[in-house]
């Protein structure tokens, strides 16, 4: 199948509007965490333990976590039903505005306990509009492509972790260069907020200017749009869900080793600065930016399938090489073991968007790959930096954390084994069939 050129200039706008979408709602969540670990705390959970008040401020970045399933159920079911443009537009917003008005919210200082209550259910709202946005962003790029280029287009949305992580690092620096302490601790620190609503103006923009997927009109014409997508996803399509949850833990919980605990590893257990560690995960994202893309498009000439399984056993292989590498206190070593594996993740997530939507028919493709997004978030992700803290304080060795990823990874290869062979056809055009 050949791409008309009248297709083409669509094509490329949903590429760019999935990427600039799922840059903005990962710029948001990370540069809430930096935040969170560095100001929030003494801000909005004040108190004379100042590791408690860092403790409190982490709880919110784990209700972020949390909600994620509700955007999913919402969010992916309306997507079925409304459409994938109309819908992504909505979780587009969402995120934005949650994250500005962190970003004018009054501190402790001003407004007591009520400043936490809100700093709490704006990060609920933020993960919600998340928990919406993977799926929908998914489908807006891979729908107007030819599905035998699916892995390339899908992974426009894979690309916006490591784009959003490196812009909010990058923001936040330069801030901590041109402020001083006082400053940023006064003001400052809203600024990486508040520009939120500039890449919210700008994806609105792109995402106003395109048509609904060709895959969904089809679907609508026919009138094949479904009325109870979670109900159906659940009953008829209970393998396609495992699958798609099982497939993500592994590529979620290494992630989380490598550009979260590995920082607390490095400062507590080594002795090294923090800034070394984050200079060695920023290299390793910039690194994502290219070998992502690049891994979807090998999937659509390799069986998707076949590098999943190879991606899956080096990451469960790799934190036994990494950490004696680590152990050495070579700088060096460490921004290397940590490329690869961000690498190794790449290997992963790149082909990861095409591999979860094709296991589900057309019709309940966003619903089914929002939840399969967002459980498998809250089992894997979001819970790994405190497994892993405390099997290390627990045991009191790296090999129990490297044990860990192991068994996410056993989880992993069970759902590429349970994943279909053959790739899901899209719905043909109205009228192609005699």
């Amino acid at each position: 199948m050949t791409v008309p050129s009248t297709d083409r200039k669509s094509l490329r706008r949903a590429f760019v509007a999935s990427l600039s979408g799922t840059t903005l709602e990962y710029y948001d969540f990370a540069v809430y965490s930096v935040a969170s670990a560095t100001i929030l705390g003494k801000l909005f959970f004040p108190s004379s333990d100042e590791l408690a008040s860092t403790m409190l401020a982490f709880s919110t970045y784990a209700v972020g976590y949390v909600s994620r399933p509700l955007g999913g159920f919402l969010f992916g079911r309306l997507g079925d039903i409304l459409g994938r443009k109309q819908v992504l537009v909505f979780t587009l917003l969402l995120t934005g505005i949650a994250t500005f008005l962190i970003g004018v919210l009054p501190t402790h200082a001003t407004f007591g306990a009520g400043a936490a209550i809100l700093l709490v259910l704006l990060r609920f709202a933020q993960g919600v509009g998340v928990g919406g946005e993977w799926g929908g962003a998914v489908l807006l790029s891979s729908e107007f492509g030819d599905p035998k280029r699916r892995g390339f287009w899908a992974s426009a949305a894979q690309i916006g972790p490591p784009a959003g992580t490196l812009l909010a690092n990058g923001v936040l620096t330069l801030l901590g260069v041109v402020l001083t302490k006082a400053q940023f601790e006064s003001w400052g620190w809203r600024i990486a907020f508040l520009l939120s609503a500039v890449l919210v103006l700008f994806g609105l923009w792109l995402r106003m200017r395109l048509e609904e997927t060709p895959v969904f009109q089809r679907i609508a014409e026919r009138g094949e749009r479904p009325k109870a997508p979670v109900r159906e996803v659940v009953r008829e399509e209970p393998r396609a869900l495992i699958t798609g949850i099982l497939v993500r833990i592994c590529p979620d919980v290494l992630y989380s080793l490598f550009t979260v605990f590995v920082l607390t590893y490095m400062t507590t257990q080594l002795g090294l600065p923090k800034n070394q560690g984050t200079l060695a995960v920023m290299i390793g994202s910039a690194c994502q930016l290219f070998l992502m893309p690049a891994f979807g498009a090998l999937s659509d000439r390799i069986s998707r399938r076949t590098l999943y399984l190879v991606g899956t056993v080096a990451a469960a292989v790799w934190p036994f090489l990494f950490f004696p590498l680590a152990n050495t206190r070579s700088i060096a070593a460490i921004i290397v073991g940590v490329v690869v594996a961000l690498a190794i993740h790449a290997l992963l997530y790149g082909p990861q968007a095409a591999l979860i939507t094709e296991q589900f028919s057309a019709r309940l493709r966003y619903t089914g790959s929002s939840l399969a997004y967002t459980l498998a978030g809250v089992v894997g992700g979001a819970i790994a930096p405190l497994v892993f803290t405390a099997l290390l304080a627990g045991f009191g060795t790296w090999v129990v954390v490297a044990l860990y990823l192991a068994f996410t990874g056993v989880l992993t290869l069970t759902g590429v084994l349970l994943s279909r062979k053959t790739r899901v056809v899209d719905p043909e055009p109205v009228g192609a069939r005699p």
